[in-house]
Order: structure tokens, then C-alpha cells, then sequence
């Protein structure tokens, strides 16, 4: 009685083949279609680590000005010129950052904008009109910061970052899988995976 070591079916071998394939061509391509986008959050990732030598100066300015008495100096809050207001501040001052807050109270209204490395907060008198604004302006630093974090940056820019973060996981998962079809570098492969593991988990243990 002989012993046989059974064979691969060719249709086993076609599918393995196949899924190497498309593995080496999801990590070729999403690697090249998020080069900017891992670079940027890598780059960003070291001056947000290093505020001390990065960050910027935030230039602040203040300001006066007078709005219609009209638009602030009614009963009923319904009737305050809310859009009128807001565009005047943005033609005053520049201002292009979004609204996010408009507050309503017995003696003045607070407008504050908020951008990436911007903000504008306004305080206008509701018995006269007069109003008082200050401006904050970060450098290119301060600006890429936020858009690292996400800060004041908008929904489109929070959906850019949930697909960096899916097309990394992708580039990750993909590189693990043409890990483990080469059969040379696959034990060393994920030793130095699990040691790098092991020594990120070692800093936060002791260190952190």
C-alpha cells in the first residue's frame, strides 16, 4: 500500500493565484493614489508632536465697528438681522470661515466663525449696534495642524479622513497578505511585525 501526497486542485491554485494578484494590485495602486495623502498626515504628525519648533505665531487683531441699530434693536429676537450681520462682518473683515455660533442674548449677540488656523468672534450691542471683533490668524503650520486634527474643517474634510484612514488600513492589510505568500520572508516577516508590536506596546507601558 502506497502512500500519496495528495495534489493541489489547478482550481485551487488559479484562485490563490488570483487573490496574490489583486492583492499586489490594490497595495501597488492605493499606495500610489494615497502617496499625498500618508505623507501629508506623516508630515503633519511631526510638527503637531513638536509645537515647540513648529508652531506658529497666532496673529491676533481687535476691532470696532458699528452695525444698523435696526437689525439688533428689536423685541422680538426672531426679527434680529442675522444674515445681514454675518454678511457684514465677511465683507468688513474677509472673514470666508463658516458660522458656528450665533448667540442670542438680553444685551449683545456673539458671532464666532471658525477655520482651519481662523477665528472671528463678534460681540454687537443690541441697544446701539456697536460691535467689537477679534480675529485670530495661525501660519501655514497652524493651518495644516488643523487639518491634521480635523479642526473646524468642515463634513467634506472629516469624509477625507475616514477614507485616508480605510485606504491605510487597506495599504496595511494588503501588504501582510503579499507578506505571507512569500515563503522566504514570511516567518521573519511577521516576527519583525510582532517585535515592532511589542516595542510600541513597551513605550506606552512604561513611558506614557
Amino acid at each position: 500500500m502506497s502512500n500519496s501526497i495528495p495534489k493541489k486542485s489547478p482550481t485551487g491554485i488559479k484562485l490563490k493565484r488570483k487573490f496574490a494578484e489583486a492583492s499586489r494590485w490594490l497595495h501597488i495602486y492605493v499606495s500610489m493614489i494615497s502617496f499625498a495623502i500618508v505623507l501629508f498626515f506623516s508630515v503633519t504628525g511631526i510638527t503637531l508632536n513638536h509645537p515647540d519648533y513648529f508652531a506658529g505665531e497666532m496673529k491676533e487683531t481687535h476691532e470696532k465697528g458699528q452695525m444698523n441699530t435696526a437689525w439688533v434693536k428689536v423685541a422680538d429676537t426672531v426679527k434680529i438681522a442675522k444674515l445681514e450681520m454675518v454678511e457684514l462682518l465677511r465683507k468688513q473683515y474677509g472673514i470666508k470661515a463658516p458660522v458656528t455660533e450665533f448667540r442670542i442674548e438680553e444685551q449683545q449677540c456673539a458671532i464666532s466663525f471658525r477655520g482651519p488656523g481662523y477665528a472671528a468672534d463678534a460681540f454687537v450691542s443690541r441697544e446701539d449696534g456697536s460691535y467689537e471683533i477679534t480675529l485670530l490668524k495661525a501660519g501655514a503650520i497652524g493651518i495644516l495642524n488643523d487639518l491634521h486634527k480635523g479642526r473646524d474643517s468642515g463634513a467634506k474634510w472629516a469624509i477625507l479622513i475616514d477614507v485616508s484612514a480605510i485606504l491605510m488600513i487597506i495599504i496595511s492589510l494588503t501588504g501582510i497578505i503579499l507578506l505571507l505568500y512569500i515563503k522566504r520572508k514570511r516567518i521573519s516577516g511577521i516576527v519583525w511585525a510582532l517585535i515592532g508590536l511589542v516595542l510600541a506596546y513597551l513605550v506606552y507601558k512604561l513611558w506614557v
